[in-house]
């Protein structure tokens, strides 16, 4: 399972011209899914978001996870993570799960933030999104569940 998570003071996912996922301080979480992941991957990939401290304590340093500083999480689909670009000009995407394992997982994801205590707002699975957000810092961190990152 491979991850951007971006500190963001607001994120929103429309489909259509109609926001389906809206969060304020907290989590843009982009999830593609691999062809070998399983729930373990979906249990690595929970407890790195739910423990990333990076938001800042009171001197500044990055030491607070996102429910320290009562953020929410915006997770959304996003198999173009799993792209291979090492060879000519157009991505083979042969590593990303079928849509159907895909799905499952990304669910099982957001079901297992939950249970954490997370409030956690989605983007809408194989749909065209479009996606806005106000990155804070920035920071975008890769996470992969593979020890690819």
């Amino acid at each position: 399972m491979r991850l951007i998570v971006q500190r963001v003071g607001t994120a929103s996912v429309s489909v259509e011209g109609e926001v389906v996922g809206r969060i304020e301080r907290g989590l843009l979480v982009y999830v593609g899914v691999g062809r070998l992941d399983d729930v373990e991957d979906v249990e690595f990939a929970a407890r790195k978001i739910a423990h990333l401290r990076i938001f800042e304590d009171d001197s500044g340093r990055l030491n607070l996870d996102v429910s320290s500083v009562g953020g929410e999480v915006l997770v959304v689909s996003n198999f173009t993570l799993l792209a291979d670009t090492r060879q000519g000009r157009r991505p083979a995407f042969v590593e990303a799960a079928e849509p159907e394992k895909a799905e499952t997982l990304y669910d099982s994801l957001c079901d297992r933030l939950r249970s954490l205590g997370l409030r956690v707002s989605t983007g809408r699975f194989r749909q065209r999104m479009h996606v806005s957000a106000v990155n804070e810092g920035p920071i975008n961190i890769l996470v992969d569940s593979r020890g690819n990152s």
